[in-house]
Parts: C-alpha cells; structure tokens; sequence
C-alpha cells in the first residue's frame, strides 16, 4: 500500500466520495452526509471527514474522510455500517465515484465530472501508441541491440513517466469537453 514510508511509519490516507445528488433531494442528501459524518466518527482510526458542498447551480457534492492508515480505512470500508448507510443514499443520487491516489491513479487528471469510461481508454490508447511509435523510432535505432528484456524496460520507463508526467494531464485538459459532456451524468460501476 502507499501508506507506509521508507522509515515503515503509517501515513494517514484519504478518500473523498463524489455524488452527484438528483434534483430536489438536497436536504435529504444533507441529512445524509451529517449522519454519515457521525456513523463513521465513531471508527478507530478516523482522523476526521467534511462535506464539500457544490456552487451555485451544482449538485455534486463531496464526503471527504482521513485515517490513520490504510487498515483502517479498509475497516470502515468492509463495516455493514458502512454498506447499510451507501445503500441508503442511493436513491438520492445520479451518479458517483471514489478517489484515491494509489500506483497508476494519480498519474491521470481525473475530469470533476465523469463521462463514459470508454472516452478516457481510448484517449489513453491513442497516448501510448503515440509514445511507443516515438519511442520506436528515436531509441529503437540505439538500442536495437540490447537484449529484448532492458528495451522493453526501458521502453515501459519512457512511456509511463512521459504519460504521467507530461502527456496525460495535458490530454485531458484539452479533451475536457468530450470526456466529460456537460450535459449529461454517466452511471460510473463501482
């Protein structure tokens, strides 16, 4: 996990909970998170949570929670209080996600709003055959020799950092518009 440092101390994780809340449900979902805020208090390991509520006009709101660590975050997360309080939110809501940023999650700018999943896989396809045709043909030619092993490292080093370090949260950017339509809310899976 990310939770631990070189010195093999815990670190306190956080997770944040987006909802987009259906129109005409808002105090009921506020009545929700204030109870939800409560209920997961009472956890060992809890540092603390808030609610981040939306702008003027939005409707997406966010249940930020801390731990101490990741055993227990994982605690409340597997808790049936946990499961029987998400189950009854669900009728008031559109859409939402869980974020946390663990191995390859934080190399993407993750949009506010989620569209179909297919856009950003295809976006993230288009990247690294882009990356991988680049590297083919600027470094391919110097290490064309090496054993096939220390290329394709080589070759997986260049595309991931080049992809979370330059690429990605460019493409996302100005892809913004058609991976997120303004309009609509997609269903995210869990």
């Amino acid at each position: 996990m990310g939770d631990r440092t070189s010195a093999g101390t815990t670190q306190p994780v956080t997770v944040t909970a987006a909802r987009v809340v259906s129109p005409g449900h808002t105090s009921e979902f506020e009545r929700w998170a204030g109870q939800m805020q409560q209920l997961v208090a009472r956890f060992p390991g809890h540092l603390g949570s808030s609610l981040l509520r939306p702008g003027p006009g939005g409707n997406e709101y966010h249940l930020v929670y801390r731990f101490t660590d990741a055993a227990a975050l994982e605690a409340w997360e597997r808790s049936p209080e946990r499961a029987e309080a998400v189950a009854g939110v669900q009728a008031l809501v559109e859409d939402e996600r869980y974020a946390r940023a663990d191995g390859l999650d934080s190399f993407f700018t993750v949009p506010p709003r989620s569209g179909p999943r297919w856009r950003m896989t295809a976006l993230t396809v288009v990247a690294v055959f882009a990356l991988s045709a680049v590297f083919q043909l600027m470094a391919g030619p110097l290490v064309g020799d090496w054993p096939w092993p220390l290329r394709s490292l080589l070759s997986a080093v260049f595309i991931v950092v080049s992809l979370g370090y330059v690429v990605m949260p460019r493409l996302t950017r100005w892809a913004g518009r058609w991976l997120r339509p303004a309009e609509r809310s997609h269903p995210t899976a869990r």
